[in-house]
């Protein structure tokens, strides 16, 4: 099953953290607030994610790309630019980041993840 979290408001009452970053990429403790929202749902079996974004949605897709090049340990060796990880993949997740429009409101973006969830249920 997979979760949906609405990730694409432009978090206005938190708008001191929201004017340099989306609402979901406000840090705690290190890691940004949709990180441990999905942290929570793992530790219940989750696995797949879906993820409607709008407002400084390229944030949270650079985050995700960037996701494991950024934390572990490495060995890069640029004259063939192989990349070594040492350590195991720490979150075997899944994650869809669809981009659902900057002004849309809570159903339109329920609306536009229609064809990423029509495989089956959703919490």
């Amino acid at each position: 099953m997979k979760v949906v979290i609405l990730a694409g408001g432009q978090g206005t009452r938190l708008s001191e953290e929201t004017d340099a970053r989306p609402k979901p990429m406000v840090d705690i403790g290190g890691r940004p607030i949709l990180w441990h929202i999905m942290k929570h749902y793992a530790q219940y079996g989750f696995g797949e994610f879906a993820i409607a974004l709008g407002y400084k949605a390229d944030d949270v897709k650079r985050f995700f790309v960037d996701y494991l090049s950024l934390n572990g340990d490495m060995t890069v060796e640029l004259g063939s630019r192989a990349v070594q990880r040492h350590e195991p993949e720490r979150d075997a997740w899944t994650v869809h980041l669809i981009d659902t429009g900057l002004e849309t409101n809570t159903g339109g973006r329920v609306g536009r993840l229609r064809t990423w969830l029509a495989d089956g249920p959703f919490s």
